[in-house]
């Protein structure tokens, strides 16, 4: 991506050695000038960073708390128990996401190697019913969610959540829009119903299943290796360190838990949309010994939003990105990593939406460019 191109500020401001914190309450008032104040803190750590902290966010300990009891009550269920809510017999791509139903392929040695985590996950978004006209018409990312009656408490607790994350996650758009210099509710046209996915991810304690010879380091020592999130922005809470971020000159930045904050991060929609204001950064996250649940809900706009520069970012009208529909994308994304989807897509089921045939994405700042 050329930084003239997408108005980016120099590699030189990216060379960030921390990430920002930032206290986001007066979002929540009416205090026009904090407001702005709090704009200009998240302009800064999106154009510069692609990443932040946030505090003042307004969702309780207690409301987190539950969400990983129920979490760990769940996956701590037998394995047939928890295949009854199998994702791949979800028309909406909700429910649980076994070890090694997800594929990764990372480059070693200039050949692409599958790399299986030993993860196993929980997927859900917004609730919607069977008769929703967008699930009727087909949309693989919208409809309703499994709840695996076994544990009572996890529909309410595990959506309360995720309802009150989905808040977060409006009061944030307002406050990128004002960050970009548009009207507060600039983005609320854009997610009247988004296919938000919430992730409830668990990594078993045990040994570094990737451990690298020594003096060696290859990508499938990560957990998860570097990668840019595809939606517009992630509201991450997670309960161990891992989480490391790219700078521009190379070097990865820790990303730890702080008490009583979110970690936020810019995705390829976002930049896209503001013509490359805001960056996608390049993390990753490392294998550690211990029991891990992660958290991350990927804040998407509409299906059917088409994603590129917004009219107020477009200049002389070049861009460095493609066009492409939010909603096809994430699906055509999808497919390539979960085994049923390509499955499905062997025989004849399913295919990659005509939108995304002719796309060759590529966003954010890579490893070793």
């Amino acid at each position: 991506m050329s930084d003239s191109l997408a108005g980016n500020p120099g590699d030189g401001a990216r060379n960030f050695d921390h990430i920002p914190i930032i206290d986001i309450a007066p979002l929540f008032g009416s205090d026009e000038a904090a407001k702005h104040t709090v704009a200009l803190k998240i302009k800064d750590a999106a154009s510069h960073v692609g990443f932040l902290y946030v505090t003042g966010h307004g969702i309780a300990p207690e409301r987190i708390e539950k969400l990983v009891t129920r979490a760990s009550e769940f996956f701590a269920l037998p394995l047939e128990t928890k295949q009854k809510y199998y994702i791949g017999q979800s028309r909406a791509h909700r429910g649980y996401v076994p070890t090694g139903e997800e594929n990764f392929y990372v480059s070693e040695g200039g050949n692409d190697v599958a790399s299986v985590d030993k993860k196993e996950a929980f997927d859900l978004s917004v609730e919607l019913s069977t008769d929703d006209p967008d699930h009727v018409r087909g949309y693989r990312m919208l409809g309703p969610n499994q709840w695996p009656a076994e544990v009572p408490a996890f529909r309410d607790d595990v959506y309360r959540y995720y309802r009150e994350v989905i808040e977060l996650s409006q009061t944030m758009f307002r406050g990128f829009a004002l960050a970009l210099d548009l009207p507060e509710d600039y983005f609320q046209r854009l997610t009247t119903k988004p296919p938000s996915q919430l992730r409830l991810v668990h990594y078993p304690e045990g040994p570094n299943r990737f451990a690298a010879e020594e003096g060696k380091s290859r990508q499938s020592d990560w957990g998860i290796s570097a990668h840019t999130d595809y939606e517009c922005f992630t509201i991450l809470h997670a309960t161990l360190p891992g989480l490391e971020v790219l700078n521009a000159a190379g070097d990865w930045i820790d990303a730890p838990p702080i008490p009583g904050a979110f970690v936020i991060n810019i995705g390829d929609m976002l930049e896209v949309l503001t013509n490359g204001r805001f960056i996608a950064t390049p993390h990753r996250v490392r294998n550690v010994p211990d029991e891990r649940y992660s958290f991350p809900l990927f804040c998407a706009v509409d299906f059917d939003t088409l994603i590129e520069p917004l009219p107020e970012f477009k200049g002389d009208g070049r861009s460095a990105y493609p066009t492409y529909v939010a909603g096809d994308h994430l699906f055509a994304e999808t497919m390539k990593t979960f085994a049923y989807l390509r499955a499905l897509e062997r025989e004849g089921v399913i295919a990659v939406p005509e939108s995304e045939k002719a796309a060759a994405i590529a966003f954010g700042r890579k490893e070793n460019a």
